[in-house]
């Protein structure tokens, strides 16, 4: 699987709210992810990467979503592309569609 590359970030912007998480199954710790936007993403003692909450929480639960700031959906974006583990999901809120990352149509 690949991750969608066509969406531009402006397309997504305005498909209302989206959503991130990550497969830690897939996860292969590089932390690309945290290098983009530290303020949604953090490697834990494991080695894997997570998502945060608004509230700065590192979210360890398994499928474990949080909202995608408007002003880091590039970074996110960016993240689910570059991502060596294909790990990274962005979906809307509002129907759960995937629009970047591994099954993203």
């Amino acid at each position: 699987m690949s991750v969608q590359q066509d969406a531009p970030t402006d397309d997504l912007a305005t498909q209302g709210p989206l959503e991130v998480w990550i497969d830690q199954d897939l996860c292969t710790g590089d932390g690309i992810c945290a290098q983009y936007a530290r303020e949604v993403f953090e490697l834990d003692i494991d080695g894997l990467a997570y998502v945060k909450s608004a509230d700065d929480e590192l979210l360890q639960d398994p499928g474990a979503a949080t909202r995608v700031p408007l002003p880091l959906l590039r970074e996110v974006v960016d993240s689910a592309k570059e991502c060596p583990g294909e790990c990274i999901h962005v979906r809307r809120v509002a129907d759960g569609v995937e629009v970047c990352g591994p099954d993203a149509s």
